[in-house]
């Protein structure tokens, strides 16, 4: 796939997954990443698109209303919300709901993404809610627009800090340690898919990469990249 160029609109959560199988492929991304809510918005805006990741159930949605290719349609892997440190800083206890009410009420500050329009950011409000101490930690809340803006910032903080977002975005990052997914009370696990736009200018190449991205060739980068297996229920037919 040398010499190819995709437009590509994707959730942040598979970064480092697109970047790691475009070098080995040669492939040039000219591509948006960030939270899924935006990302969807840029995509209905008519933002160049040939390939397009988001949740399964955004492009499901999107292929019922012939904006993608559903037939294209493969998921990359499930990927879980997860809860981070700066590498080095002492590893919190959070296996359970009252240890993890703990750690967050003695951070400093919270890092996490935008609390309306990413996967994680909307998720991990709702645990603070769950846990009733939204209210008494809003004031240190530290919100970007994604998961890995987030964590760059988190890795440039100081003091006593913790952040929340997507697993993927999380050891994708340098100087940041992922502690443990969130105690199964609160487990979030997403599954991401890729499609092809309807409008892709270059729609043989995308499902090219498509293939790439999900076959077993890439199940090593995946794995790397912080993606797990997909549920039977799940996998593209």
């Amino acid at each position: 796939m040398s010499s190819v160029r995709l437009d590509v609109i994707s959730a942040g959560a598979a970064h480092s997954l697109v970047a790691a199988i475009a070098k080995e492929d040669a492939v040039e991304v000219a591509g948006t990443f960030g939270a899924v809510g935006a990302m969807r918005e840029k995509f209905l805006a008519g933002e160049a698109c040939d390939l397009l990741i988001l949740t399964k159930a955004q492009i499901a949605q999107l292929a019922a209303e012939r904006r993608v290719d559903g037939a294209s349609a493969a998921d990359l892997g499930v990927v879980r919300t997860a809860i981070a440190v700066r590498a080095g800083e002492a590893v919190p206890d959070v296996s359970d709901a009252v240890k993890l009410r703990e750690a967050i009420l003695a951070a400093d500050a919270l890092y996490f993404p935008d609390p309306e329009r990413a996967t994680a950011g909307i998720h991990f409000v709702k645990v603070l809610d769950a846990l009733g101490i939204r209210a008494a930690v809003e004031p240190r809340f530290r919100n970007f627009p994604n998961g890995a803006t987030s964590m760059r910032e988190l890795a440039r903080s100081t003091g006593h800090t913790l952040g929340c977002t997507q697993s993927t975005e999380i050891v994708a990052t340098p100087g940041i340690a992922l502690v443990a997914m969130l105690p199964p009370a609160f487990e979030l696990a997403t599954v991401y898919t890729a499609a092809v736009s309807a409008a892709a200018r270059d729609a043989g190449n995308a499902r090219a990469f498509i293939s790439r991205l999900v076959g077993a060739a890439s199940l090593t980068a995946r794995r790397r990249a912080g993606f797990e297996g997909i549920p039977p229920a799940s996998a593209p037919g």
